[in-house]
């Protein structure tokens, strides 16, 4: 019994440091909490408890109906077709010109697209070898906008970090010339991505020629995951890969022996002149004012060149435009607006919803009423996690306590898993994320394992069916969503 309830307070402990990283307010919402918490007009609780109706209709029609299972067979054919789709690539703006077609063929309304211009980056031969003390190879990615080595590589001998901080502490002497490896351990994906997004930066500052750096993942089977990084502002631009989790602490234990450990690095990657990609929009228009208050749901297109890009993030972009398919054909058609855009090189830091930002600057207090994305997985649907002010807080918190027909009513703030959307919710707009059992979606992200695979049927109808909801309750309401937007 000792031994058990220790186990038990050794895990509730890991828990609690878990979710002790992160500032999110996790609840489950129902109708009588929110009434306690929330000060709005009895008119407005009882319109918007009005739409049980409505959410039952969809989501049968969804679940049980002729949709069921339409999504995961869309995404299965147009990942097959096109595999990944990296911004800059012929292969993503070859599945741009197909979803435009496509949603036309479908019966979406006002489908064009929009032009951002994104990075060209490409990746070539990529290899590297432990030589000292013992030959390896070492399995790598090159990370987003990395430079080369030097034609026929580089041989360096290696430093070895957990942190940024240890990194400093050593002298310069020590690392100039050699190949900083970082080892730090997992602590969640924001705290743990730093180092892939800044360490190339930080090891070319204290002379290193490289950087290679621990995959950002819990738990791995010897696959390394790309991802975008970026060059400080006047340092010099060195090679930069993420090594498998096996790899780099390999490498940190031989170190730390006191091993004299060094690596062949060979990286043909290179960049070219920005290019003109496209997001591309679609919509379900209101029966007043088409273009005042609409409800934005999004996903991006764009994926890195590794896997077919399923996961992250072919299941967030095909149930928004699903969703608003569906709403269509179950002849669904609110006050206001419902769009989907589809998202182009989010991958590389948003460039597509930065440009589609600009574009629509003038009137955007006027034309935006709520924005939602997936961006974190499609696996089973909890909820949805908010960003807004108070007011905004309530009405959603009521509208969320009515997806109990589809288990998803739990609330988080802020808002985690809309990257694109940040662009207005960091300003002050309305706006939501999914929520959904994705424990296993950093083992799989930005890897070779992004396939189909990893996407059930069943969970993609749920969490399409939580899209269109959502949106439909918050389109069709009497009211606008508060907002509070500084320029």
């Amino acid at each position: 019994m000792h031994g058990n309830m220790l186990r038990l307070v050794l895990i509730i402990s890991a828990i609690v440091l878990q979710f002790s990283t992160c500032s999110v307010l996790i609840e489950k919402i129902d109708e009588e909490r929110v009434e306690n918490q929330c000060n709005l007009s009895e008119d407005l609780v009882n319109e918007i408890r009005g739409y049980k109706n409505v959410v039952s209709k969809i989501t049968d029609h969804i679940l049980n109906g002729k949709f069921k299972g339409e999504v995961h067979k869309s995404l299965q054919i147009f990942t097959d077709k096109f595999g990944s789709r990296m911004a800059g690539s012929d292969a993503l703006e070859k599945a741009i010109d197909y979803m435009e077609d496509l949603l036309k063929n479908e019966g979406l309304e006002n489908v064009h697209t929009e032009s951002a211009k994104v990075p060209h980056w490409i990746r070539g031969y990529e290899s590297a070898t432990l030589v000292q003390p013992r030959k390896a190879k070492i399995e790598l990615l090159g990370l987003g906008t990395t430079v080369g080595t030097p034609r026929g590589g580089i041989i360096g001998e290696v430093v070895a970090v957990r942190t940024f901080d240890e990194l400093q502490k050593l002298p310069d002497s020590e690392v100039k010339g050699k190949i900083v490896v970082f080892a730090p351990t997992w602590q969640g994906y924001g705290a743990t991505v730093r180092y892939r997004s800044s360490g190339a930066s930080e090891a070319s500052k204290k002379g290193a020629i490289a950087a290679l750096i621990r995959s950002a993942t819990p738990f791995s089977i010897a696959s390394p995951h790309t991802g975008s990084q970026n060059y400080a502002q006047g340092v010099k631009k060195i090679p930069t890969a993420c090594i498998t989790v096996e790899d780099a602490e390999m490498i940190w234990r031989l170190y730390n022996e006191g091993e004299n450990v060094q690596i062949r690095l060979e990286m043909e990657d290179y960049n070219l002149e920005p290019v003109i990609s496209r997001n591309t929009v679609s919509e379900l228009q209101g029966t007043t004012s088409p273009n005042k208050s609409v409800v934005i749901l999004s996903g991006h297109l764009d994926s890195w060149d590794v896997g077919v890009g399923a996961m992250d993030d072919g299941g967030g972009a095909f149930i928004s435009w699903k969703a608003v398919k569906f709403l269509k054909d179950m002849g669904l058609r609110p006050k206001r607006t419902i769009r989907s855009v589809l998202w182009t090189a989010e991958e590389y830091g948003y460039y597509g919803a930065k440009e589609y930002a600009k574009q629509h600057k003038e009137n955007e207090l006027e034309e935006f009423n709520f924005f939602i994305e997936s961006d974190t997985g499609t696996f089973d649907p909890v909820g949805l996690d908010f960003t807004g002010n108070k007011d905004a807080e309530c009405i959603f918190k009521e509208v969320l306590s009515l997806m109990a027909p589809l288990n998803a009513t739990q609330f988080a703030t802020p808002a985690d898993g809309g990257p694109d959307i940040s662009v207005w919710l960091d300003r002050g707009f309305p706006g939501a994320s999914l929520l959904n059992k994705n424990e296993r979606y950093f083992w799989f992200h930005h890897t070779d394992g992004d396939t189909m695979l990893v996407e059930d049927p069943d969970s993609l109808d749920r969490c399409v069916a939580l899209f269109a909801s959502t949106a439909y309750i918050i389109a069709d309401l009497s009211v606008d969503i508060p907002k509070d937007v500084k320029n």
